[in-house]
């Protein structure tokens, strides 16, 4: 069974212990500081302004993304869990509505520190998990992320009820003290990098270059920017949706999220199962429509209905988002890979921090029923312009090795560039072709060599060479 294969992989199964426990407390702390803020305030709109905090330093990737490929990326891992672990505390000063500024401030490091840990995620993922596991060790880490949402949400609402925000500030802590001795426990050791000519702005250029000049990939992760732009639009109303739609109290709001989290378990399980029988392209548009219809159901102040498609956002947002993210890893050369990370999370998640200020405004003068509708419009028009162009077959030689039975690599037409090298090997697959998700199987093999790991096992041996993604 592949999951017991990902498990039985030592590096694998700690990195997922990390992603585990920290989902864990960021799941908790993020619904209960819109929560706090709604509380102290009786603001929706300030309450919704604390996820424009958290994704703002999206729009910074690049560059933090050059920090990333920097330093080692096991002990920026290890360093900024330990930082935020230190930083947490300092929400226990929040006592009142004007205190509520130390909770947007820390919400904005938070975003930070997390655009440079997905960053250094990326190329660890790349080192450390063999490629043919590749596929399957992402869908499990969304099935372990998004689990937390069943839990932790109502373990947050639970603790900031009896206890109050400082609790869970301080449960939010001990999760980041937990991670950082999980990937301290990683046994991989970076080796020295190939120094890159240029300073900061040539070095930010080369992950922007390299995503833009990728057809397939460009076209993925420009889907994905649409998905978090409407996913944005349709979280800020979350909270006026409890009151006025369901009249029901702020806490309930993690009642929703938890249930979200059910449908990304779903998503998760049954990723690679989809994308082995759907073209990388029919399966992001697919997540789109699904996610866009469930936000826009949300508008009918019905409990039922709005459950139902609070589960089919979860389902479906998650599949767009794989697309594009595990695209970046099977088509990006190691030491590119943090900027190419963090660069593709800038263009997909900044227009989450534009969208989350635009609906906490419009949440505040309009109707949130027309945010959700305007939603619901805007998803099938994007799912039919990613799908507009209809792609080629890739050449026959990248069909070899091509795992029998899975559908075969989409080329766009007329591409035909390349991307990356590494240690003077060309690592270049033919622009366009399959790329997998981030967090879910490929659905056929990457053509033409992978790029060589740039990492080791502490204990000597090299990590697997080359193998087709099945």
């Amino acid at each position: 069974m592949t999951v017991r294969r990902v498990l039985g992989d030592r590096n694998a199964a700690v990195y997922l212990g990390g992603v585990l426990v920290s989902g864990f407390g960021d799941s908790a702390m993020l619904l209960v500081a819109g929560i706090w803020v709604k509380t102290l305030t009786g603001s929706s709109s300030l309450a919704a302004a604390v996820t424009f905090c958290v994704w703002a330093p999206t729009m910074a990737g690049p560059v933090l993304g050059v920090l990333a490929d920097r330093l080692p990326r096991r002990s920026l891992l290890i360093w900024s869990n330990a930082g935020l672990a230190v930083l947490m505390p300092v929400l226990l000063a929040v006592r009142a509505g004007r205190d509520v500024w130390l909770l947007f401030a820390v919400f904005f490091v938070v975003g930070a520190a997390a655009v440079l840990a997905d960053a250094a995620e990326a190329g660890l993922v790349t080192a450390t998990v063999p490629a043919e596991l590749r596929g399957d060790f992402n869908g499990l880490r969304m099935t372990v992320n998004e689990a937390m949402k069943l839990l932790a949400p109502l373990a947050g609402a639970g603790l900031f009820v009896r206890y109050g925000g400082s609790s869970v500030a301080l449960l939010d802590a001990a999760t980041f003290v937990l991670a950082a001795l999980a990937f301290g426990r990683l046994r991989v050791r970076d080796r020295p990098r190939p120094a890159t000519a240029g300073g900061w702005r040539e070095q930010t250029a080369q992950g922007v270059r390299a995503l833009r000049e990728h057809p397939l990939l460009r076209r993925l992760v420009a889907a994905g920017a649409v998905a978090m732009l409407l996913s944005g639009l349709s979280s800020a109303t979350v909270y006026e949706m409890a009151d006025a739609g369901l009249h029901r109290p702020p806490a309930f709001v993690g009642v929703l999220y938890a249930v979200q989290g059910a449908g990304s378990i779903v998503a998760g399980l049954v990723a690679g199962a989809v994308m082995r029988r759907l073209p990388e392209r029919a399966f992001a548009a697919t997540g789109l429509v699904l996610f866009t219809t469930g936000a826009a159901v949300r508008a009918v102040p019905s409990l039922p209905v709005v459950l139902a498609g609070t589960l089919a956002v979860g389902v479906g947002l998650p599949w767009v988002i794989v697309a594009a993210f595990t695209a970046v890893q099977q088509h990006t050369a190691p030491e590119l890979v943090g900027r190419v990370a963090a660069a593709a999370g800038t263009v997909v998640f900044g227009p989450t921090a534009l969208a989350a200020a635009l609906g906490a405004g419009l949440v505040a003068v309009a109707d949130y029923r027309l945010q959700l509708a305007a939603v619901g419009v805007a998803g099938p028009a994007a799912a039919w312009f990613l799908l507009v162009r209809r792609p080629r077959r890739a050449a026959p030689a990248a069909e070899a090795g091509r795992a029998p039975g899975a559908a075969g690599p989409e080329v766009e037409s007329g591409a035909g560039s390349t991307v990356g090298s590494t240690s003077g090997a060309e690592t270049g697959v033919a622009a366009g072709s399959a790329a997998g998700s981030a967090e879910a199987g490929a659905p056929g093999a990457v053509p033409a060599a992978a790029p060589a790991a740039a990492a080791e096992r502490e204990d000597g041996q090299p990590l697997p060479g080359p193998v087709e993604h099945q």
